[in-house]
C-alpha cells in the first residue's frame, strides 16, 4: 500500500516577510553594534538599514538591549552547534580536535564581529550574559573536555588539565584576531590576509600538535 506524504504547510507571504525582517534587522544590528558599541548604536539608524520601521524593531526585541542579546545569541548558537557536532564525531580524538581548531578559526574570520560583539557582552555582564554562558559555552566545552579525556585515556594526547587545555586552545585561535588592530600598528601587518591567515592556521595546529599529542610526528 503505497504511503501517503504529508505535505508540509506552505509559509505564508506574511510569515516569510516576518522572517526576513527579523533577519534583516539583526544583521543590522550587527554591523552597527560591533562598530559603535551597545551605548552607541541607534536604533533608529538600524531600523534605517534594516529597510524597517522603528515600531517594528521594537515589536520583535522590546528593547535595544534585547536586540543585542539577540544578535550575539544568534552568532553563539551557530558556532555552538556546529562545534558540538564536530566534538562529537566518530573518529579519532586527534582528528577531531583539529577539525575542532579549524572550524573555530574559519567560524571567527568568516564573522569578524564577533568577538568585539563578544567583547562588549562579557564586559557587560549581567543576565543576559549569564544566560548566554550557560546556554552555548557550558555544553560545548563539556564536548571538548570529554575529547581531551578520551585522547588521553585512548593514549593520544599527553596528560593534562581539561580546563586549561581548553583555555589555552582557545586563546591560540581567539588572541590573534583580538590582536589584529594592534598587529597592523606594530608591523603593519594585516591579520585578515589570506597568506596571514594561512600561516597562523598552520601555526597553531602545530602548537597543539607538539603540545599535546603523544607523537606529533605522525599525520
Amino acid at each position: 500500500m503505497a504511503v501517503k506524504m504529508r505535505q508540509r504547510a506552505p509559509i505564508k507571504n506574511g510569515q516569510k516577510r516576518s522572517v526576513e525582517s527579523r533577519a534583516a534587522i539583526l544583521a543590522a544590528a550587527e554591523e552597527h553594534f560591533a562598530r559603535d558599541g551597545l551605548a552607541g548604536a541607534r536604533t533608529d539608524a538600524i531600523a534605517r538599514a534594516a529597510g524597517v520601521n522603528k515600531a517594528m524593531l521594537y515589536y520583535y526585541f522590546d528593547s535595544k538591549e534585547r536586540l543585542f542579546q539577540a544578535v550575539v545569541e544568534e552568532q553563539f548558537r551557530a558556532f555552538s552547534e556546529s562545534s558540538i557536532a564536530i566534538l562529537e564525531s566518530p573518529g579519532s580524538p586527534k582528528e577531531l580536535l583539529i577539525r575542532y581548531v579549524q572550524h573555530h578559526f574559519d567560524f571567527i574570520e568568516a564573522h569578524r564581529r564577533h568577538a568585539d560583539l563578544f567583547q562588549q557582552m562579557s564586559q557587560g555582564g549581567g543576565k543576559g550574559f549569564t544566560t548566554l554562558v550557560r546556554k552555548f559555552f557550558a555544553p560545548r566545552v563539556d564536548a571538548f573536555r570529554r575529547l581531551i579525556e578520551r585522547g588521553v585515556r585512548e593514549g593520544a594526547f599527553r596528560p593534562v588539565d581539561r580546563m586549561h587545555a581548553a583555555v589555552s586552545i582557545t586563546a591560540l585561535v581567539v588572541f590573534y584576531f583580538s590582536a589584529a588592530p594592534i598587529l597592523n600598528l606594530l608591523s603593519k601587518t594585516d591579520a585578515y590576509a589570506p597568506s596571514n591567515l594561512k600561516l597562523r592556521r598552520e601555526q597553531v595546529i602545530d602548537f597543539i600538535r607538539f603540545g599535546l599529542f603523544v607523537h606529533p610526528e605522525m599525520p
